[in-house]
């Protein structure tokens, strides 16, 4: 049986520019999940993971404006609603475009927590950018004595600034592997935005602020379940070196140390393409058999290695 997981990035649901409303990232939702269930008709098993970067950002916004009114929740909560309320509308489309299409699969979305460690460096070094711009000073002094780390940003002031620790472990990837394992094709949706990042601290699970990479998570995931082939869907049909100057060049195929050395160099940013590339080589060296990363409109042929980028250990 051929198994993938698939991590969807954030413009297959919202992109850039978009006003972010629940009617069009239903139809760009609507547009992505006939792309899956092109995969599915073609034979194959999947597990779904996706962005929230917009999501859980303007849950944020909410947040900030009703916080006279209504608590504010802490960062780990919105990335627990930014999980349930993407993968219902996931969930949903994904099931009426097997229905259309007569195929019999049942399609489910599991709430994931991702275990970091609490020693992780990147607690003591935050750089994730997060929630609404701040221009007003008194609002500034305030954040700062709630112990937020803020950075000013020239496109609308002062940010709030998070951790973003490694993934460790996906805490329900037994719960995940059995829902995938039993029954016919049955696809589950899970690790949403990275996972609600959480550590453990005297034998329990505690919810953390901070965000964990989604396509680093997925490999995480992918592992985790046993599966040997990642996708990464991103918004460029394959990687490319020089991205962006005369030189460009699309890369068919990488093999792992080429990954490593083309990473090294700084060919691939860490706002960009960087953290794809490294989540493929940690996926290989942890024993994944290889990496696809395309856009969606080349997704059904770049699985059956006709396009995209083809990330291999040789």
């Amino acid at each position: 049986m051929k198994k993938l997981v698939v991590a969807i990035g954030g413009n297959a649901i919202l992109p850039a520019g978009d006003s972010g409303d629940a009617t069009g990232q239903r139809r760009r939702i609507a547009e992505t999940c006939a792309r899956l269930a092109d995969l599915a008709e073609a034979g194959y098993d999947l597990v779904v993971t996706h962005g929230n970067g917009p999501q859980v950002g303007n849950i944020l916004l909410q947040n900030e404006e009703s916080r006279q009114k209504v608590p504010a929740m802490p960062l780990d909560v919105c990335g627990a609603e930014s999980q349930a309320q993407i993968g219902y509308m996931l969930q949903q489309a994904l099931a009426n475009e097997f229905a259309a299409r007569g195929i019999r699969k049942d399609v489910a979305s599991v709430i994931t927590q991702v275990l970091v460690d609490a020693d992780d460096p990147a607690f003591s070094n935050p750089t994730k950018p997060i929630g609404p711009y701040y221009a007003r000073e008194d609002e500034i002094i305030v954040k700062r004595a709630k112990g937020w780390k803020m950075v000013f940003d020239s496109r609308g002031g002062w940010r709030r600034i998070v951790p973003s620790p490694r993934p460790v472990e996906v805490v329900e990837k037994d719960v995940i592997a059995k829902l995938v394992h039993d029954g016919d094709g049955r696809v589950i949706i899970a690790a949403g935005g990275g996972g609600i990042p959480v550590i453990r601290r005297d034998g329990k699970l505690v919810g953390v602020e901070a965000v964990i990479d989604k396509d680093l998570a997925s490999a995480v995931l992918a592992k985790g379940i046993g599966w040997k082939t990642l996708v990464i869907v991103t918004d460029v049909a394959q990687v490319a070196l020089d991205f962006g100057k005369p030189t460009q060049r699309s890369l068919d195929r990488l093999n792992l140390k080429e990954a490593k050395a083309h990473l090294a160099s700084g060919q691939f940013p860490p706002g960009n393409m960087g953290p794809k590339i490294q989540a493929a080589i940690e996926f290989l060296e942890a024993g994944g058999e290889r990496v696809t990363i395309t856009d969606m409109e080349h997704i059904v042929s770049a699985v059956e290695g006709k396009a995209g980028t083809q990330v291999a250990k040789k």
